[in-house]
């Protein structure tokens, strides 16, 4: 997608789990307009031909008029999570076939020994052998029985698979045998899709690699119906052009290439968050900020450090346990590190056989949605406790678009009052409490286990749920303040205007490393770089703004698993390895581990290549100075709760959209938009920026008044 070549209008859509929401941006005033809908689970596209329409109808455009849309979609990982994906089918070398249920040999928790396995997507009746064999530098051991794969196809056909994964032993070294069976597979049976591991995830270790083509297989017949839907509804809106989708790395990509590989948009929406931090924090100067998105369904939480989140190459679908690594589904993809919890708006509260109150991880999703909705949820959520706190206005919810019922919301609190013994207000405090508590904890963890002290960092808070929880987390951390970006209930959107095209590669390579090994490298990284650039030709963009990134899976020889070093080299000739590569891994290493042994010789396991274009600009407009103080967008007063103060009192209400450029407010106060509401807690002090920012910083208690504290600068 070349961004030259962008036109008038760019929308981006995100359809979570209880809502989607749309930012169409013009591109040639700057101008942004969103809009935010309950998702339609039952027919997706609903909802997005709901958002299409009202929008360019907003600004009086067609759909022709719109030169780019990108979508971010949690379809993927729901269905995993769900197990609603196609009925698949594995083909491995013979005496394999078990690897999905031995796995790792592990357990993700010794202690529990009632704790239940992790469910493969392949039921083992659906997995058939064939007679072949690789050695581990890809050299043929047993040539490939051609009467096997004829029965193994004869075998899939009855049994009514939809899909079919191809991963055969050491396949990463050598394709042909996966090449071969996929190719006869598609001659005998065209309607059925096919993903082999060394396309999906040419890399080593069977059981990883296994469960990616596994996992790609199981959505893929899924994710073309979803993308063809898609692109015929906007080609039935006038648009004109391609559709792009968002994938977990933070690139975007090309329809064709998601059904390719609709593995990689496993963390779509939650990627577009994280972007969207990155843009509003570099507008803001800071470079490390956490992102903090908190919708309808989950939160999710990322470290951005130096102006970049952090990336990893495995991630865990469907967990047992949400936070005990090794109970999920492993997926080698590219991805951007963050962590997810089960604490949205959505979330249903629950008391335990102990009488304890929960939280999560379950969800009133869209339909029916919080017992406020009045859809016909009676169980008690999140935003149930929010309008009972005073945060939400029930006149106001997507400015004033859907009426929020009282009478529900405080009716579904009697149950969960009842068994703990409290009130509703109690109960509604109690929930509030605890959802707070658990993105607390998991944000601790999260920033400690990545040496990070949370007293420095600012907490960037946006989804619908985001801006009202923010103060209450950065608070126990300890951090210096939070933001709540414009338009923050819709910022994913807005991130997926923000992501350029990019695609990862990887190929295991294993070898000691030595000066000579170094060229043979290079020649090895060209090959992945030419598969980058044909990709990104085929996505749009021009080849004066193609950018490779190159790295390294690398160890000290012997160990057990290697850690990834970024590689600055457009060529490996000239380096030194004693000199260059070697301080560069050590000093990585030391960072990780606190200790590399330098005396040790090192050795590589895989090559990687992150082909990108350039990133789009999105210039949101901006005003100059402060036309007037926070009065002009006064609402009036409401009674809202806040522990601090020691219970309900008085809080002033704001309307965000009429507030100037450096209108500052005290706390406690409401500030409510269309798409979100931030909530501003006593001793702390919030100030409109020049890009339309509510940037809040808590105040020292000793000062006298928090109106004689200076406007929050960050």
């Amino acid at each position: 997608m070349s961004t030259s070549a962008v036109g008038r209008y760019r929308m981006g859509y995100d359809i979570g789990g209880t809502f989607t929401d749309f930012v169409l941006v013009d591109s040639h005033t700057g101008r942004v307009e969103t809009y935010k809908t309950l998702t339609t689970p039952h027919e997706l596209s609903k909802a997005v031909r709901e958002g299409w329409s009202n929008l360019l109808t907003r600004v009086g455009a067609t759909g022709a008029e719109v030169e780019t849309v990108i979508h971010a979609t949690t379809l993927i990982t729901n269905a995993m999570i769900e197990r609603k994906g196609s009925k698949t089918a594995l083909v491995t070398t013979k005496g394999f076939k078990d690897v999905l249920d031995t796995q790792k040999e592990m357990r993700y928790d010794i202690y529990d020994l009632h704790a239940p396995p992790v469910q493969p997507l392949v039921p083992r009746a659906l997995r058939w052998e064939i007679e072949e064999r690789l050695d581990s530098f890809g050299d043929v051991f047993l040539p490939l029985n051609e009467a096997d794969i004829e029965t193994a196809i004869e075998a899939i056909m009855c049994s009514g698979a939809q899909a079919v994964a191809v991963c055969f032993l050491h396949s990463y070294r050598n394709p042909a045998h996966e090449q071969r069976v996929a190719e006869r597979i598609r001659q005998a049976l065209p309607n059925i899709s096919v993903s082999i591991s060394s396309e999906i995830a040419p890399e080593i270790r069977e059981y990883e690699r296994m469960s990616t083509a596994v996992a790609n297989a199981y959505v893929q017949p899924l994710t073309e119906r979803y993308v063809n839907q898609m692109e015929k509804d906007l080609a039935d809106g006038g648009y004109t052009k391609r559709l792009y989708l968002m994938i977990s790395s933070g690139g975007i990509t090309t329809g064709d290439i998601a059904v390719r590989f609709p593995v990689r948009m496993v963390e779509s929406g939650p990627a577009a968050g994280v972007l969207v931090t990155c843009f509003f924090a570099e507008r803001l100067g800071l470079k490390d900020v956490v992102a903090f998105d908190m919708g309808g369904t989950t939160a999710k939480m990322c470290l951005i450090k130096d102006g970049e989140p952090s990336r990893a190459h495995t991630f865990e679908i469907a967990r047992v346990h949400r936070f005990k690594r090794g109970s999920g589904l492993p997926v080698r993809i590219p991805t951007i590190e963050l962590i997810e919890i089960g604490a949205g708006g959505g979330s249903i509260a629950w008391v335990d056989e102990l009488g304890l109150l929960k939280v999560g991880p379950e969800s009133s999703g869209a339909d029916p949605g919080p017992a406020c909705y009045g859809q016909g949820g009676t169980s008690p959520t999140v935003t149930d406790a929010n309008v009972i706190l005073g945060y939400l206005n029930p006149a106001y919810f997507l400015g004033g678009r859907m009426q929020l019922d009282m009478a529900a919301c405080e009716n579904s609190m009697v149950g969960v009052g009842a068994e703990l013994k409290m009130g509703t207000k109690e109960a509604a405090q109690g929930i509030f409490q605890i959802v707070n508590e658990n993105m607390i904890s998991a944000t601790r963890v999260h920033l400690a286990e990545r040496g990070e002290d949370p007293r420095r960092l600012m907490l960037m808070a946006f989804g619908g749920a985001g801006p009202i929880h923010a103060h209450a987390i950065a608070r126990a951390l300890k951090m210096k303040g939070y933001v709540c970006p414009t338009a923050a209930g819709v910022a994913s959107a807005l991130g997926l205007l923000t992501a350029p095209a990019a695609f990862d590669f990887a190929q295991t390579y294993v070898a000691r490393l030595s000066q000579e090994e170094l060229g043979r490298l290079d020649t090895a990284y060209r090959v992945l770089e030419a598969e980058g650039n044909a990709l990104l030709a085929e996505a749009g963009v021009p080849a004066d703004e193609m950018k490779l990134e190159r790295s390294l899976d690398m160890r000290h020889k012997g160990q057990g698993h290697e850690i990834v070093v970024p590689i600055s080299w457009n060529s490996l000739a000239d380096v030194d390895l004693d000199r260059d590569l070697g301080p560069v891994f050590y000093e990585r290493y030391e960072l990780v581990y606190g200790h590399a042994h330098r005396h040790l010789p090192l050795e590589v396991m895989t090559i990687r290549v992150r082909a990108s274009g350039a990133r789009p600009t999105v210039d949101l407009p901006s005003a100059g100075t402060a036309s007037g103080g926070a009065a002009i967008a006064s609402k009036g007063v409401r009674m809202a709760y806040f522990q601090e103060a020691g219970g309900f009192v008085e809080t002033a209400i704001y309307e965000r959209s009429l507030l100037p450029i450096g209108a500052v407010i005290n706390g406690p106060a409401v500030v409510e938009e269309q798409e979100s509401t931030a909530v501003i807690a006593p001793n702390a002090i919030a100030r409109v920026d020049e890009n339309q920012n509510l940037v809040v910083l808590f105040v020292d208690v000793s000062a006298n008044s928090t109106a004689n504290a200076a406007p929050p600068q960050v």
